[in-house]
This record gives C-alpha cells, structure tokens and sequence, in this order.
C-alpha cells in the first residue's frame, strides 16, 4: 500500500472530512451563534429591567418634586391658567435635567446606573473598553428630553408621554434588529456605544 495516496472519498451521507488547519466545532450556541461567555452584548430584556430599574428610583424623586412644586404654585382649591403654566414649566425643566444628569453622570462616570448594576450590565463608549463620554451618554439618553414637551399646558403631558413612548419603542425595534451587536438607534446617535452583559 501506497503512503502516497489520498484518503478514500466519505461514504455517502457521511460528514466531509475537517478542513486544514484544524475544526473548532460549530459554534457555540447564543444569540446568533455567539458565544455564551461573558462579556457580550446585552439583550432587549435586561436593558428594559435595567432601565425600569433606575425609573422606579427616579419616580421616587419626581414624586417628591411633585409635591414641592405643586406646594409652591399650586394654593388654594382652584388654579389659574398661569398657575398650571408655572408649575409645568418648572417640573418640565427641573424633570429633565434630573434624567440627563442622572444617565449622563453615571454613565460616563462608572458605565453604570443603578439599574445596570442589578443586572450586571455596563455601558461602553464607542471603543469598546471605556466609559462613554458626557456628550455620549447625554446623546444616547437624549430622548428624555421629550419630556420638556410637558410645558404646554393641558396635552403637554399627555404628548410628552406619548412621544418617549415612540422614541423607546423604535429603540427597542432597531436593538433587537441589530444581530449581533444589539445597538439601538440611540447608541448609533452617540457614535456606537454599547451596552454588555458583564456577569
């Protein structure tokens, strides 16, 4: 027998033989065939939790806000129209600014807010291995500035709340699309920050 001779040709219905240089195997089973390990990127679940999370803690504060405010500029039974104008006008701001300094800070501060601690999720900037900027994390939460739109009295609120509610949804539609990066709109916004699942 020959040494020279290529080996035999699989019998048929058998498996091709492992190409040169070695087979890893198939790959290793997540989300669009990415490995299971640790880091990587964080699904649509977690962030959603995470950021329930930090809204709950929020809520907190603006309800308390709530109370200054309406015992400031709202006296007595009834109010006048500049009354609710003033009140909106301030909680509007005040709201807003809670929010962006909240994300802003924490995020490029320690790549987490509180709600990402809990679920051991971390952002980072566009590199990959650092914090994102003050200007990225502002630009990634940016959207919660819709909520200015609460000034406007009567429907301002309710408009306000309805345009957030539009801005998550598309964030959520374009990070789940996005395989398997999971980068929503928002993180593309900012220059391609990403979130990941650290433990």
């Amino acid at each position: 027998m020959s040494y020279n001779q290529p080996p035999p040709p699989p019998p048929p219905g058998g498996t091709p033989p492992p190409p040169p240089g070695g087979y890893s195997g198939p790959p290793q089973p997540g989300f669009g065939g990415a490995p299971t390990g640790v880091p990587r990127p964080a699904e649509l679940l977690n962030r959603f939790l995470a950021r329930l999370i930090d809204h709950v803690l929020l809520g907190v504060v603006f309800g308390i806000l709530w109370g200054v405010l309406s015992a400031i500029f709202l006296t007595g039974f009834t109010y006048s129209v500049g009354e609710w104008f003033l009140f909106y006008l301030f909680l509007s701001v005040i709201s807003v600014a809670v929010n962006l300094a909240y994300f802003g800070l924490m995020e490029s501060n320690r790549g987490q807010t509180v709600g990402k601690m809990l679920l051991k999720l971390r952002t980072y900037g566009p590199d990959g291995v650092s914090n994102p900027t003050l200007e990225q994390a502002l630009k990634r939460n940016g959207y919660l500035a819709l909520n200015i739109i609460s000034v406007i009295p009567i429907l301002g609120a309710f408009v306000a709340g309805l345009a957030e509610l539009a801005a998550v949804i598309y964030i959520a539609v374009t990070l789940n699309s996005d395989v398997p990066n999971h980068q929503g709109w928002h993180d593309k916004f900012a220059g391609g920050t990403r979130v990941m699942q650290i433990g």
